[in-house]
């Protein structure tokens, strides 16, 4: 065992930048995973904290006031019920910032979706006008326990008791109001109720649904949001965060595994006099196995340990949701195990891959096979012959002929290779894909900037005129956004109708065509999913008492409500309802026009008639992925760079037994340094080229997987620009040929003496 140590001790020596290499690699690998793990936890265990400690309920309904909901008590499978509460819309404002909300009216805390106090007090009939504010609403209005509350419009006031958190549907400026909870008598004219349903066994969901809308009648239900739709609202971004590391850490800890078994596979060759001369003094094969594969874990075994002393320590103090992430996350019961779980997974694959080649290092004969010299790479293709005879320089013929004879070593080098920079072509194209959303948010669904919606005080032509007035605003399109249960009744979607025929609303389309004429609708994807539909089928969908029977035409990318989305003309609604108004308008900017200036300008100028929010951006939530894609690139580079290395340290080998022949035909130094920097920026380029061809449909297919599984659908991936990938691939070859030029050159530079004992 000594020996082998020694051994592996001299090997270190002679290669300490690959080992260096490595355990970065595998540190980032291990940091990465751990990341994943710890969003993953981060997305689910908040929200699935809540719901239990409130015994949340896993169906609430939004009905009229007249609906006989005493009902829904005793229908199978309903174990409790919350409520009815009355309920009413309302705004709220609280030092400049406005939120449409939901008053609910609570005689005492329920013990069913029962909220979670996290500062202040519950309400009290000591305080009428106090309230209770959910988490999210209240940071959108920067209000604290104390604070008061004004209702636009109206001398009222409310007292800001409390913040709690709550299980439900989270509060959206523009989409979905926020909840507040007050005592009944603060909600004096109710517009409807709520109920809320546990039941015994959440896998019925959608059939307690469909019972509950049969026995109430489908007249009075005006929405249903389910526990599946508000743990998904909550998972949001950090899943997919979590998604995206855990996929580019596997990828980056297979491509690390194949790198370090080219690595050893390079190394063997290179010492088969070493490892033949072992044996001949008794090193048994088991022994020289054992050499490089403790030498490798050993190496990978410190970078994992780093990765998880680092996460471990370090991690809740990185700004931003991944601290937040990690934070949460080392509180939660299985954090201990992941953190031996992932980084002995990593550090056994790495052992795995190593054992593959050490394995090869235990068959080396004890007595060493001469090695027949032959010429570079093989005899000259018919190519290269006709390029030597058009008097190319002999150096870049015979370097391109050196890694092209179609040898399955130069081919696996290239395989490894390629594999770290396609990886890299798919990080950059995530990033060019959130680089759009900001740069072209109309092209991913979002042409509208800003979402107004005006009190009954405001008539429909002055608002217009009030919006169309401001000298940054391009286009007003008055529109109307309500619940509609699908067939079946076992889901509410919302029906949007935007724009007129003469004016119509420039959604974003992937498939199909616009809505122009009567009855026609675009759709999201988490629609069409929902009701297993495609683009030119008939869709019928109840609001109120009333069907709407609408025609889907086109698929439109729709970052909202996970895509559960129906649209149609403002026209068209008002066929089948005459009486329908506009309820909200979608504001178009003109370029260069900054939305919250215009949205605090067109607020001043309603005079407190009008709720004005800008249009969430789904890029906004995906801000740290720009980081970690830069992370991840970083890691997939130290990997990319010991491959490199790896094959720069075989092709000079291997060019050692060639250099009496290079020198013989009369190449100076400088040209047989050529030859190698030739090789080896050809291996690099061909790997780029590939990694382009696969990696850019690869991204595509990747992101817009992604955003079919959202709801948003396919369409919204981007790949880098030509230039861009023109210029990492230019970076790659002039990197690798750099990295070739000074071991190159020291080869050439060899005593005949040297030359001759390699050849040997």
């Amino acid at each position: 065992m000594r020996a082998v140590l020694r051994w592996a001790h001299s090997d270190l020596r002679t290669h300490r930048g690959e080992a260096l290499f490595l355990v970065l690699a595998t540190a980032g690998i291990v940091v990465s995973l751990l990341l994943a793990t710890a969003l993953f936890g981060y997305a689910t265990n908040p929200w699935q904290r809540v719901f239990t400690q409130a015994r949340g309920a896993h169906v609430w309904i939004h009905t009229a006031p007249s609906a006989q909901v005493g009902k829904l008590s005793g229908l199978d499978g309903v174990d409790s019920v919350a409520g009815p509460y009355p309920t009413a819309a309302a705004t709220l404002a609280s030092r400049g910032a406005r939120a449409s909300v939901e008053l609910r009216g609570t005689p005492e805390q329920p013990t069913v979706g029962r909220p979670l106090l996290a500062s202040g007090t519950w309400l009290t009939p000591a305080a009428p006008d106090g309230v209770v504010l959910e988490s999210r609403l209240a940071r959108a209005l920067l209000a604290e326990p104390g604070d008061t509350l004004t209702v636009p419009g109206t001398a009222r006031r409310l007292t800001v008791l409390g913040i709690a958190d709550s299980a439900e549907p989270r509060y959206r400026p523009g989409e979905r109001p926020g909840l507040v909870w007050a005592l009944p008598s603060a909600v004096p004219a109710p517009d409807g109720l709520v109920t809320g349903l546990r039941l015994a066994d959440p896998g019925d969901t959608d059939y307690a649904v469909q019972r509950a809308v049969t026995v109430l009648g489908a007249g009075t239900v005006g929405e249903v949001s389910t526990w599946q739709q508000a743990r998904a609202e909550a998972q949001g971004d950090n899943r997919l965060l979590g998604q995206v590391l855990g996929l580019f850490g596997l990828g980056a800890l297979v491509a690390a595994g194949l790198a370090v078994h080219g690595a050893i596979a390079t190394r063997i060759r290179g010492h088969l006099r070493d490892i033949s001369v072992l044996k001949a003094i008794g090193f048994t094969p088991g022994q020289v196995v054992r050499v490089f594969l403790v030498q490798h874990i050993a190496y990978a075994l410190l970078g994992a340990v780093a990765a998880a002393a680092l996460t471990q320590a370090a991690g809740s103090r990185i700004p931003g949701r991944f601290g937040d992430a990690v934070g949460v996350w080392q509180g939660l019961p299985g954090t201990t195990v992941a953190l031996f779980v992932v980084p002995a997974g990593a550090v056994l694959f790495i052992g795995a891959t190593t054992g593959l080649a050490a394995w090869r290092a235990g068959r080396v004969p004890p007595v060493p096979v001469p090695r027949p010299a032959a010429a570079v790479g093989g005899p000259l293709s018919g190519p290269a012959r006709r390029a030597l005879g058009l008097r190319l320089p002999p150096a870049l013929v015979l370097g391109w002929h050196k890694v092209f004879p179609g040898r399955p070593r130069s081919v696996a080098t290239m395989a490894r290779l390629t594999l770290p920079l396609l990886l890299i072509v798919v990080a950059m194209s995530a990033w060019t894909t959130i680089d759009r959303f900001h740069s072209e948010p109309e092209r991913i669904g979002l042409p509208a900037a800003l979402s107004v919606h005006a009190d009954s005080g405001l008539a429909d032509a002055d608002a217009r005129a009030l919006l169309e007035r401001d000298p940054q605003v391009a286009a007003a399109y008055p529109g109307v956004q309500v619940a509609a249960l699908v067939p079946g009744q076992t889901a509410t979607i919302a029906l949007r109708g935007l724009g007129t025929r003469q004016d119509p609303y420039p959604y974003a389309l992937a498939e199909g065509r616009p809505a122009r004429g009567r009855d026609e609708a675009v759709a999201g994807q988490g629609l069409l999913d929902l009701l297993d539909v495609r683009v030119g089928d008939w869709v019928r969908m109840t609001v109120g008492e009333q069907p709407q029977i609408l025609h889907i035409v086109g698929r439109s990318i729709e970052p909202e409500n996970a895509g559960r989305v129906i649209s149609t003309s403002l026209d068209t609604l008002r066929e089948n309802d005459p009486g329908l108004g506009p309820t909200l308008y979608q504001l178009r900017l003109r370029p260069g026009a900054d939305p919250r200036t215009v949205a605090g300008r067109l607020t001043t100028a309603g005079q407190g008639h009008l709720d004005v929010h800008t249009v969430p951006n789904p890029a906004d939530g995906l801000s740290p992925l720009r980081a970690v894609v830069a992370g991840l690139i970083g890691v997939l580079a130290l990997i990319g760079l010991i491959e490199l290395l790896t094959a720069i340290g075989g092709t000079v080998r291997e060019g050692e037994r060639d250099l009496l022949a290079l020198k013989a035909i009369g190449l100076s130094p400088r040209q047989i340094t050529a030859v190698t920097v030739t090789a080896t920026g050809c291996t690099a380029l061909a790997a780029v080229l590939a990694a382009t061809a696969l990696g850019t449909p690869l991204a595509h297919w990747l992101i817009d997987a992604q955003g079919r599984s959202s709801g948003i659908g396919a369409g919204i991936a981007r790949v880098p620009s030509p230039g861009l990938l023109a210029l990492f691939g230019a970076a790659a070859v002039l990197g690798a040929s750099a990295l070739a030029a000074v071991p190159a050159s020291r080869a050439a530079r060899h005593r005949l003496a040297d030359t001759l004992s390699a050849v040997a």
